[in-house]
């Protein structure tokens, strides 16, 4: 059985406390990711939330650093956790799916059997008759989804439709009390608070 000394000055200089300082600054910049992205979504409140823990975790992860400036995995640590942390935040924001997006589809085949697909899958569509720049006629359907029913969207339209040119553009704010047409699959608690929260 090996004994680990923890009050050795060795191991808390080169293990320790860097292995502190990186956990405290993923932690932190993650939070920090997901706030600007919840800021730049207008949801204020949670934004507000998790400042608060993003500052007091930037206090604990600074505060070691500045007090250790002549350990040098202490402040490597810092840096590869912002790092790090970035990712994490991006992939926990994704994970989440907060808040509603707009897919554009164009096509310039018939919509009618995409929409009663879609329709029956339960997006609601508005569809807009264009035209190409060479003179092609084409439909253009807007489709206003949450964001946790993205996928299946996405996946239907790569199956079924390849041809169909698409984009997704979040949107900042809906309308206070606005409904929009979709029929979600499932009621998780956590459906359920993306669609009170956004």
């Amino acid at each position: 059985m090996i004994l680990v000394n923890l009050e050795d000055p060795v191991l808390i200089s080169w293990v320790i406390l860097p292995t502190v300082i990186l956990i405290a600054r993923i932690v932190e910049t993650s939070l920090k990711t997901l706030r600007l992205v919840y800021v730049a979504k207008g949801l204020k409140y949670l934004a507000s939330a998790i400042g608060m823990g993003e500052v007091a975790v930037w206090l604990l992860s600074t505060g070691l650093v500045i007090t250790n400036l002549t350990n040098v995995l202490g402040i490597l640590a810092y840096i590869v956790g912002y790092a790090i942390g970035t990712v994490v935040g991006m992939d926990v924001e994704d994970r989440l799916k907060f808040g509603h997006v707009i897919v554009r589809i164009i096509t310039r085949s018939n919509t009618d059997e995409m929409m009663r697909e879609l329709r029956d899958k339960g997006f609601g569509i508005t569809r807009i008759e264009g035209q190409g720049s060479f003179g092609s006629t084409v439909s253009i359907l807007l489709v206003l989804v949450p964001r946790h029913g993205l996928d299946d969207l996405v996946d239907t339209l790569n199956t079924s439709y390849p041809e169909a040119i698409f984009s997704i553009e979040d949107i900042r704010s809906l309308k206070e009390n606005a409904s929009i047409f979709f029929k979600p699959r499932g009621g998780s608690v956590l459906e359920r608070l993306r669609e009170k929260i956004g």
